[in-house]
């Protein structure tokens, strides 16, 4: 028997919601990375807590050379809710 559903609703406590976004997050590039192991995919995953502060994750060097503090800065003042589907094209992301 497995766990049961939990409901998704926001986390008013914020000690409570740091905790749980620390958890989840840790889970989660682990989620990232075993999924590139097994499936030999290209992964890449960007993450930003409440507070603006990005978390990243890619299997491929490139994506960690280009990465930079300007390039951090620049994604931390965007605000974004839902889903984006960026183009993968001859080994490019677009």
């Amino acid at each position: 028997m497995g766990r049961g559903r939990v409901q998704l609703k926001r986390i008013e406590n914020k000690i409570s919601r740091q905790v749980t976004f620390s958890k989840r997050r840790t889970g989660l590039l682990k989620k990232a990375h075993e999924i590139s192991v097994l499936c030999d995919a290209h992964v890449a995953l960007i993450v930003f807590s409440s507070r603006g502060k990005l978390f990243e994750y890619s299997t491929h060097s490139r994506y960690h050379s280009s990465s930079s503090t300007s390039i951090s800065l620049t994604l931390v003042s965007i605000q974004f809710h839902g889903v984006i589907s960026i183009p993968y094209v001859n080994g490019v992301w677009f």
